[in-house]
């Protein structure tokens, strides 16, 4: 096992410690221990059933029956494979759906476009959600969670309903999002490319717990051959040929 990163805890977005969850006593987590820093980009990875999603949804606060402790500082935005906008409602209606408003704030749709400008999809913004294309939607999904402001995005496979050439414009979309609001991000993802193109620090969960940590020291962008090494050490984790 990968020796883990610690980030400094005075700066953690995320501390879990003993966190555990089963299921008809199946055991999914069997004692995660994790830190994120915040601004952090962190990839999971796992073969299916390995617990990557109930991990996630334990962060979104969306499973309230795990064990050990649990500790997220700050709010929290999650997009999922699914964007989840509701048909009936204008996209930038779906942006700042149940979003809390104080006195003073900016109007509604003012807020809106705005995130919607950010993602490039302002042009959409009284568009029906049915009318968007798959990567217009997942843009939009984006710009909902990240109008929150979140200290902690949360990222449960955005990319795998998408085709390749949208993936990678997504990719470039999240990285460049991230690079400017600066949450930590929690990637879930069964593509190990993917990690590595785009997470400071890629963490394989496996047996119910981290069985490897490992930072992506390359600057971005990252040529494939300068992460092979990496690709390897991550597939050897996965219990994958390392091709």
């Amino acid at each position: 096992m990968t020796a883990p990163t610690v980030p400094d805890r005075a700066t953690a977005a995320v501390e879990l410690v003993g966190v555990g969850r089963s299921f008809d006593g199946r055991t999914v987590l069997a004692g995660v221990d994790l830190t994120l820093a915040d601004g952090e980009f962190v990839a999971l990875l796992g073969r299916s059933g390995s617990g990557k999603s109930t991990l996630l949804r334990i962060l979104a606060g969306l499973d309230a029956a795990a064990i050990g402790s649990v500790t997220v500082r700050g709010s929290v935005a999650v997009a999922f494979q699914e964007p989840r906008l509701l048909p009936w409602r204008r996209v930038w209606r779906n942006i700042v759906l149940g979003l809390r408003r104080e006195p003073g704030d900016p109007p509604a749709r003012t807020v809106a476009l705005e995130a919607l400008a950010e993602v490039g999809l302002a042009e959409r913004a009284d568009a029906w959600p049915l009318t968007l294309s798959g990567g217009e939607a997942q843009r939009a999904s984006l710009a909902r969670a990240l109008v929150r402001r979140p200290r902690l995005l949360l990222l449960d496979e955005p990319f795998g309903a998408l085709d390749a050439l949208t993936r990678l414009s997504v990719h470039r979309l999240v990285t460049d999002l991230w690079q400017r609001h600066r949450p930590a991000v929690l990637l879930v993802t069964h593509d190990v490319d993917e990690a590595l193109q785009l997470a400071d620090r890629v963490l394989v969960l496996d047996d119910g717990r981290i069985a490897g940590d490992l930072p992506v020291a390359v600057p971005r962008p990252r040529p494939p051959e300068a992460l092979a090494g990496l690709r390897r050490a991550v597939l050897g984790h996965l219990g994958l040929p390392q091709s």
